[in-house]
């Protein structure tokens, strides 16, 4: 066993669930490295009736949080931040077993989590600082004071399992939220990992939690009434499937951040060298598994022969290889379980069956070690077709469609033909296009002539339509943390003319 595991973590320590008898784990989920399936990482017991003593610790630590001086919480979290960069290697190493992506890449997600403390402090409190404003009414002054909604679950995803969560985690922290963290039951160890740096920075009892576990215990904390806020990072699939549970809860603040059908437009004048190196970014880090990757591709019919054969060529280039151990230093790694795989299969031979033609064939490759690894493909198709389920689909895998078009009408229309609106880019040196792009495509994120993977801490990241539900990540998670609480003061306990008060009979 590579990894040990420590428990569930509530009233300031890790809590591992009894083997046996009335109090054992109700289930052991076993985890093999997606790069090397003969490498069994952990075994991590899933205990539902810790949910309880979870939720008592959240709602303990929440009473003490919230009423602690922000100076305060700040010092806690650049003790945090210490931790993190300490354990930074050990962070990247977990990421990259349980995950398969290559090091470097696990390195910066490992990097992230310090780094995403002083955008914390510096970007997002400012969000929410209280306003005075005098004489809003005769004699009456108005404030606006920012207050924290209460315990927050945070429910990570397995592709980048520390950084999205803990961009969520610290903005709840820092807002005096206490929170409870459910991480994929895919990345258990990195998230432990990440638990351990807060347990090691000394937070007050019951402020931080973890509960590891599947779905089920999800929905459990879910429809727990003490949760104040729920805030996922997933598919559309379960992003709906929360709602359908919450949405009759108004107490309760869901951010949903969902997938998407990502785009990229690429016009005539475009550097096609630039346009290159960009696409192979944007469709193949992490092996496609970003909820930002492009997946489709509208280009100009002009310059279309000569960058798909180019793109062809670059991407029979990229090295797939162990995180770790590998040959030659991958780019790309496994998909993350065989689940994928699967899916990914499944859609390249959807592809085949709607008459989309085959560049590149996406296939199961066998390397030094047995894992989950795959080429990436690419297809060209002729036009968008909105009953073809292989382009309107979210793949999560290594795939490009290229689709030509004249004029810039007609790839906005593309770009706007799926259920998603997360992100997009267009690539061009007209202005004019691009702002035409920005007035017209849906999407949350619309980039100029930059890969759609990569966004800015500091600034806000969401999507619309089936990509999220208006609550945006990043700098602007903070916003769904408080609830604004207003307040009326008159300066002057001078009492007025009573005769001024219409219908007294004085």
């Amino acid at each position: 066993m590579k990894f040990t595991i420590k428990g569930n973590y509530f009233n300031g320590d890790f809590n591992y669930p009894a083997l046996n008898g009335p109090d054992a784990a109700e289930k052991i989920i076993i985890r093999e490295c997606p790069a090397d399936l003969a490498l069994k990482l952990w075994e991590c017991p899933i205990k539902y009736g810790h949910v309880d003593p979870v939720i008592s610790s959240a709602e303990k630590g929440f009473k003490t949080w919230r009423s602690m001086p922000v100076q305060e919480r700040i010092n806690h979290l650049r003790r945090y931040q210490e931790e993190c960069l300490a354990a930074k290697e050990e962070i990247a190493t977990a990421i990259a077993l349980e995950t398969g992506k290559p090091y470097w890449e696990s390195l910066t997600e490992a990097g992230a989590l310090a780094a995403k403390i002083d955008v914390t402090i510096k970007d997002s409190l400012p969000r929410i600082e209280e306003k005075h404003i005098e004489n809003i009414m005769p004699g009456t002054n108005g404030h606006i004071y920012f207050r924290p909604i209460g315990p927050c679950l945070i429910i990570g995803p397995f592709n980048f399992p520390c950084h999205l969560a803990n961009g969520q985690i610290t903005a709840a922290l820092i807002s005096g939220n206490s929170i409870i963290f459910k991480p994929s039951e895919k990345t258990c160890y990195s998230a432990q990992v990440m638990i351990d740096c807060f347990h090691r920075a000394g937070f007050p009892e019951g402020v931080i939690n973890m509960l590891q576990g599947d779905g089920e215990m999800g929905r459990r904390l879910i429809n727990e009434k003490s949760v104040k806020g729920v805030f996922f990072t997933g598919s559309k699939e379960v992003g709906q499937r929360i709602l359908s549970t919450t949405h009759k809860d108004l107490s309760k603040m869901v951010a949903l951040e969902l997938g998407g059908k990502n785009s990229s437009i690429i016009c005539q004048d475009t550097n096609i060298e630039h346009a290159l190196n960009e696409m192979i970014k944007a469709c193949f880090l992490t092996a496609g598994q970003r909820c930002t990757s492009t997946s489709l591709i509208p280009i100009h019919e002009n310059i279309l022969p000569e960058f798909l054969e180019k793109f062809h060529q670059l991407a029979k280039r990229i090295v797939v290889d162990h995180p770790i151990e590998y040959e030659k230093e991958p780019f790309m790694g496994p998909l993350i379980d065989q689940m994928s795989v699967d899916n990914y299969l499944l859609f390249v031979g959807m592809a085949k069956r709607e008459g989309i033609e085959e560049i590149m064939r996406g296939k199961v490759l066998n390397k030094s070690f047995p894992g989950h690894y795959v080429s990436p493909s690419i297809h060209l198709a002729k036009s968008m077709d909105p009953k073809s389920h292989f382009l309107m689909s979210e793949i999560f895998g290594p795939n490009a469609t290229l689709l030509p078009f004249r004029e810039i009408e007609e790839a906005i229309e593309i770009v706007n033909g799926t259920e998603y609106g997360l992100a997009s880019a267009v690539f061009t040196k007209d202005k004019s296009i691009y702002e035409k792009c920005l007035n017209e495509i849906n999407a949350g994120i619309v980039n100029l002539n930059r890969s759609t993977v990569g966004a800015s801490a500091r600034l806000p990241f969401g999507g619309i339509k089936n990509s999220g539900n208006y609550r945006p990540a990043a700098v602007a998670t903070i916003d769904a943390c408080n609830f604004q609480l207003v307040s009326l003061e008159i300066s002057s306990d001078e009492p007025e003319d009573r005769a001024k008060i219409i219908g007294l009979d004085l």
